[in-house]
């Protein structure tokens, strides 16, 4: 079956202090983050990537990155598409309120690939490195799409102690489950900081074997067409309480669906370690670390070559 990687890659990047942290080089020959997470989708049995951006910032898109990974996807026979978030696009009826300046946030951002996706999809953000093990398990479980179920789906659930920052807090979704590795609920936690002896968030300790949400969704076809009746609601209800800096969110809009019965969500358990740019600080890591795995033999310098016949 088809399946489809799904990159959000039109976030602003306002910690990152300056410039598009999405295309910032991090690798040997100066790839980005998400050629990493190209390459392991593609390896894991992904056929299909769009890419979501902003208008004003598709062309240093497709310089950095987008004219390269499609010739390499030519070549491997990986169809390539790119989707629009706008904060323009809003549902019929509503107007974006005076002096909001950002798109309304990532339920917003997948939307926009409605009329794009055929196929059951994964979701990651563009300045995440999640590892290979993520991409395999929801590449398996999406093998197993029944269109007659479009409500089952997946995430995968981080440990919390690869997923922690030493440049400042960060914000983790920490999943609650049922003994089946169901979802029931995700308690976002925002200002989890290292300790000495683990995590903690305003004092508290923080189990640091949590699994949490990287914001990495197995997703179908037939979501999109409820992001997109949620995506009225959210112009109902929330917009209109905070209409500069409301937000359309991914993780709460499934939320939503889980506590509403429309939706099954299956954690999928990763022990890879994430990281990403969230502070500019965080670069030098970052290219640490892909030094690191490309010496260790993880990834090749030529990253792509092992995959080409």
């Amino acid at each position: 079956m088809k399946t489809a990687l799904v990159i959000m890659a039109a976030g602003i990047g306002s910690r990152f202090g300056g410039g598009i942290k999405q295309l910032a080089a991090v690798g040997p020959n100066g790839e980005i983050i998400m050629d990493y997470s190209i390459h392991d989708a593609i390896e894991a049995g992904f056929d299909k990537i769009v890419f979501i951006i902003r208008h004003d910032i598709e062309q240093a898109f497709k310089e950095a990155i987008g004219d390269r990974i499609e010739a390499t996807c030519k070549e491997l026979g990986v169809e390539i598409a790119y989707a629009f978030q706008a904060l323009e696009n809003v549902p019929a009826g509503y107007s974006v309120p005076e002096g909001r300046t950002k798109p309304w946030g990532t339920g917003q951002a997948v939307l926009a690939c409605k009329g794009i996706l055929q196929e059951p999809f994964a979701v990651i953000n563009a300045d995440d490195y999640y590892g290979k093990e993520a991409f395999v398990q929801l590449h398996d479980f999406l093998q197993g799409y029944d269109p007659a179920q479009p409500g089952k789906l997946c995430m995968a659930g981080f440990v919390l102690k690869n997923t922690l920052s030493d440049n400042g807090a960060v914000t983790r979704g920490i999943c609650q489950m049922n003994e089946e590795q169901y979802l029931t609920g995700v308690l976002e936690t925002s200002g989890i900081e290292k300790t000495a002896d683990g995590a903690a968030a305003g004092g508290q300790a923080i189990d640091i074997d949590s699994l949490v949400s990287m914001n990495m969704w197995g997703l179908t076809p037939a979501f999109v067409d409820l992001l997109e009746s949620g995506f009225v609601e959210f112009f109902e209800k929330a917009a209109p309480a905070n209409p500069l800096k409301a937000e359309y969110l991914l993780p709460i809009y499934i939320d939503e669906l889980l506590h509403a019965g429309k939706v099954s969500v299956k954690v999928l358990p990763t022990h890879d370690k994430w990281f990403g740019v969230t502070y500019a600080e965080d670069k030098q890591i970052v290219i640490d670390s892909f030094a690191k795995l490309v010496a260790d033999g993880v990834y090749r310098k030529d990253l792509f070559s092992d995959l080409k016949k």
